[in-house]
């Protein structure tokens, strides 16, 4: 028996460690504010860059960012995540965790966003792109539902649960294209999140892909052709402070150098459009 203390010492010990070591315990330690920042994959670039020209311009703050699909970032809230402000692909997310949205929009009745803080804060396009050399000769969404229907092309998309993908599943119905029967014969092949299509089309594994305007900038990816609205509607990104905020206050201050001059003209940089207020 006496020998297990030393283990149980080294156990205790390295959980200590362990949570001395985590972003949070270490912006307690140095008095700094932490706020937790879950976002959709396709701001990583966007929302690095700015987190860092934020905690420049205000050292009592640090930011840590989640990035995933806006499905996933969505599940790990509503699990219980840790999470200050949100982000999301697409109003969906968002309007499942909105106590304020009707039972069609909030089926479960879940209640995380802060009320009077959910902003459209932007928009972005989805676009279909190409690896290089653009061997499969692919100009437009026309040709390649086209394709799709002649069973000549591989393309990569989002899961069903993804923004990117759901935008793409709308693509597809557009032009009568029966997303089960493509998939069964295997002209399809799916991501977790919009950087994981981004890949296979960069990596040239698939003839072309679905993603937003703003990755394909990012990637460097030729852009053969944008969805317009009548295709899948407009590409809204909702953000919100979360009523489980620890720091509810300095979450708004950090949304609402979001939607400022700074950041609008990073997010503009790479092919996003700032949503103008409704009440403009």
């Amino acid at each position: 028996m006496k020998a297990r203390k030393p283990l149980a010492l080294l156990l205790a010990m390295t959980l200590v460690l362990a949570l001395a070591a985590s972003p949070a315990a270490l912006a307690a330690a140095s008095g700094k504010t932490e706020l937790i920042v879950f976002a959709a994959a396709s701001m990583t670039e966007t929302l690095t860059a700015l987190k860092a020209k934020y905690e420049e311009a205000n050292p009592d703050v640090t930011i840590t960012c989640n990035f995933d699909s806006s499905g996933t970032l969505k599940t790990q809230i509503q699990e219980g995540a840790d999470c200050d402000l949100f982000i999301s692909a697409a109003p969906k997310q968002m309007n499942a965790l909105d106590a304020s949205c009707d039972k069609e929009k909030n089926p479960d009745g879940l209640d995380f966003v802060l009320q009077d803080s959910r902003v459209d804060l932007l928009e972005n396009k989805v676009a279909l792109v190409v690896p290089e050399g653009n061997p499969k000769k692919i100009e437009s969404f026309d040709q390649l539902a086209e394709l799709l229907k002649d069973g000549k092309v591989f393309m990569a998309m989002g899961n069903s649960d993804v923004p990117v993908g759901q935008y793409t599943q709308k693509i597809l119905a557009f032009y009568d294209l029966k997303e089960e029967d493509l998939a069964k014969a295997g002209l399809l092949t799916y991501g977790t999140n919009v950087k994981e299509v981004t890949t296979q089309v960069k990596e040239g594994s698939v003839d072309c892909g679905v993603v937003y305007g703003t990755d394909a900038f990012s990637a460097g990816l030729e852009v053969a052709d944008t969805a317009t609205k009548d295709m899948c509607g407009q590409v809204i990104y909702p953000a919100a402070v979360l009523n489980i905020s620890k720091n509810p206050e300095a979450a708004q201050a950090f949304l609402d150098y979001l939607t400022g001059d700074e950041a609008k003209e990073v997010f503009e940089g790479v092919g996003f459009t700032a949503v103008k207020p409704k009440n403009l």
